[in-house]
């Protein structure tokens, strides 16, 4: 009796993880191919290879250690069990949080490339406002009576508030402020070369 309990205890240590861990990953797997976003579909032929790779490990490490000792297919039944359940229900936490991640780095990366960007568009604009001959060859650029003009500086004013506030509309402010520039120089007259 007490030989078929160390062999029991045994099959247990050795084949409770890999059991847990075959499962586990297993309905990951399958779960993340149901939960894919729209616009990545995922074949029902997938699913059934992801299945059978899973039970291709989860079935021996469970039936031979039950045969050896079947108490020990009780607990091993209650693991396997245990890990599909957890990884059944963490797995839409764990995608939402991986997807956070993933939008916050793009969103990141996109604030970046516009305030490189701004920092060009406003050197640029500095140009016609303090070299004193572009002032005078250009002085409508910073006459704010004309409506380019007077667009172009609320434009240079959004893109300063949402660059310090790290507003996810940034890009598109720094897009709207280069569109107003470049309005702005083509009605001062500016030729596109020197712009």
């Amino acid at each position: 009796m007490f030989e078929g309990l160390l062999q029991g205890v045994w099959a247990l240590v050795l084949a409770g993880p890999v059991l847990a861990a075959s499962v586990a990953a297993t309905v990951f797997v399958v779960r993340r191919r149901v939960l894919a976003p729209a616009g990545r579909p995922e074949g029902s032929d997938q699913v059934f290879w992801d299945l059978f790779l899973g039970a291709c490990v989860a079935v021996p490490a469970f039936l031979i250690p039950t045969l050896v000792s079947p108490w020990t297919g009780l607990f091993l039944g209650a693991a396997g069990a245990a890990a599909g359940i957890a990884a059944y229900l963490g797995t839409p936490r764990y995608l939402a949080r991986r997807a956070a991640r993933q939008d916050l780095r793009e969103q990141q990366a996109a604030h970046l490339a516009a305030a490189a960007a701004h920092d060009e568009l406003m050197a640029r604009w500095r140009r016609y406002e303090l070299d004193p001959a572009c002032s005078i060859d250009y002085p409508t650029l910073t006459d704010v009576r004309l409506p380019e003009t007077s667009a172009l500086i609320k434009a240079m004013r959004t893109a300063d508030q949402l660059r310090t506030a790290s507003h996810r509309g940034y890009p598109d402010a720094v897009s709207r402020l280069a569109d107003s520039l470049t309005a702005a120089e083509r009605a001062a007259g500016i030729p596109v070369e020197q712009a």
